[in-house]
């Protein structure tokens, strides 16, 4: 370092070069004070004539000076872009700050000592600049490229789980699913398929399928077949209930049906019917709930689980039953006796009196004489579904809305009354029933109604869900695809809350 008495001060980052001959290159910034300096440097100053020396007086000027330079820096490079000065260093590459290290441990601040009271000014930063920044004014601070997420990003790795596919060719309705894993005890519905067939129709009083009816269902099995045949699927589990348990020709027509479409159904007895039921309506039975009744009135059976929930809650629902029954009669079968198209407030009872009687052979203590206030109904049907849609006033069903909704015992009550006071035309117009169930939807109201007398219950719950979830549930817990650590490494971005339609499990 200079003597400061001679009149030369030390050499400040960015303010003097020295060109090829030696000279002091001076910038256009420094210009004004040329003459400010060299009167400093011939004239002594106050401090040095009150006998301080230059080391005493300079912390009280330096840091005001070099605050000015600084600031003069960047507005003169903000207006003029003049190549000799030195632009602005990105954040962490500034004077006195040290870049953090690339390989992510933390760099320590370099503290820069203090020399004779003043404060050191550190040179140009020793982090090499690229050339493109130092040529620009004002460098762009440029951080490490991140690739986009494509759209739905939580759902991206849930599309690399396994498929699996359940169809439930029951007595009125032929249905197909087709599910990924995502959360334990939960799924993602990928593709669907409803149609109503009928197969039942005209088996109570023949006691055989008729031609019509399995040539309705193979034709929808043949769709069924084809979605089958364009998806990978892991595992599969096709079933046939009522009307093909009953029919002294459903084992001829599943032989049919396997050589025509290629799908090898199984006849499921009524206890596994129930159980199935119960899985698939697992996630609605509240956790507050002590015991429930869960009921699924189909086309050509009844199933009626009696759910008594402990301290202890399995994961799998259906291993709470604790009494079960299948009645032999559904909307179809019941509305072929007693007539569906019209009916009057007496044939209306007429279908509920025979419903009571088959259920006074069931040997089940009513639950809600124990805790009324831990005891819910639980419907899954089209007509509990129906009701609901009905009540809701829906322009158009929309299973969203409808699926876990609460009905209380009034409001079922009056929906009741309410479809008991139109005739078939009115039925057949309303958007959540159709000409389809028109004819079938009392007979259900009537099951329904027994049930409710059975059990009494403030509320119940609709659930538009049933044996199709109850397949896709039981596979996936047996093949441990919701295990937490298989969980955690095949499905971290699986979505948290599922979209609909989507069927879940507790």
């Amino acid at each position: 370092m200079n003597d400061p008495d001679r009149g030369e001060k030390p050499s400040v980052s960015g303010a003097r070069v020295a060109d090829d001959t030696g000279r002091p290159k001076r910038s256009r910034r420094r210009k004004g004070k040329q003459k400010g300096a060299s009167s400093a440097a011939v004239s002594p100053s106050a401090g040095q004539a009150a006998g301080l020396s230059p080391a005493a007086e300079r912390p009280q000027t330096a840091p005001s000076g070099t605050n000015a330079r600084r600031n003069k820096r960047r507005k003169h490079a903000k207006s003029v872009g003049a190549e000799n000065v030195r632009p602005l260093a990105p954040v962490g590459q500034r004077e006195g700050v040290q870049q953090k290290p690339a390989d992510g441990h933390k760099g320590r601040r370099k503290h820069r000592g203090r020399k004779s009271g003043a404060r050191a000014v550190s040179g140009p930063s020793s982090v090499p600049v690229a050339a493109e920044a130092i040529a620009e004014p004002r460098p762009v601070v440029q951080e490490p490229r991140r690739e986009a997420a494509p759209p739905r990003a939580v759902e991206r790795e849930a599309y690399d789980a396994p498929l699996y596919a359940a169809l439930d060719l029951g007595t009125n309705n032929c249905r197909l699913l087709i599910a990924q894993p995502t959360r334990p005890g939960q799924f993602r519905v990928v593709d669907a398929f409803s149609r109503i067939v009928r197969l039942g129709e005209g088996l109570a009083a023949s006691g055989r399928l008729s031609d019509e009816a399995m040539d309705r269902s193979v034709e929808a099995l043949k769709i069924c077949a084809a979605k089958l045949k364009t998806r990978n699927i892991r595992r599969a589990r096709l079933i046939a209930t009522e009307a093909c348990r009953a029919a002294t020709n459903g084992e001829s027509f599943l032989e049919r049906v396997k050589l025509e479409t290629g799908l090898d159904l199984e006849i499921i007895n009524r206890e596994t019917e129930a159980r199935l039921a119960v899985s698939g309506c697992s996630s609605l039975v509240g956790r507050e709930a002590k015991s429930v009744v869960l009921f699924d009135i189909g086309g050509g059976s009844s199933e009626i689980a009696v759910i008594r929930i402990g301290d202890n809650r399995s994961s799998r629902l259906a291993n709470h039953i604790t009494h079960w029954t299948s009645l032999p009669v559904g909307v179809v079968t019941l509305s072929e006796r007693h007539g569906g198209r019209d009916v009057t407030p007496e044939s209306f009872q007429g279908m509920v009196s025979e419903v009571e009687g088959m259920l006074a052979n069931f040997d089940c203590p009513s639950e809600s004489a124990y805790a009324p206030e831990d005891f819910h109904l639980i419907g899954t049907s089209g007509t509990v579904t129906t009701l609901a849609g009905v009540h809701l006033d829906l322009p158009r069903y929309d299973r969203r809305r409808v699926d876990g909704v609460w009905l209380s015992d009034d409001e079922v009550t009056a929906m009741q009354a309410r479809l008991l006071s139109w005739d078939f035309t009115a039925r057949a117009a309303n958007p959540c029933i159709g000409p389809d169930r028109a004819d079938l939807v009392l007979a259900g109201c009537a099951i329904l109604e027994a049930i409710r007398k059975r059990w009494p219950s403030r509320r119940m719950r609709v659930a538009d869900r049933g044996l199709r979830e109850g397949l896709l549930t039981d596979m996936m817990a047996d093949d441990g695809v919701w295990r937490r650590g298989r969980h955690r490494r095949n499905n971290r971005s699986a979505p948290r809350y599922p979209a609909k339609p989507e069927g879940q499990a507790s």
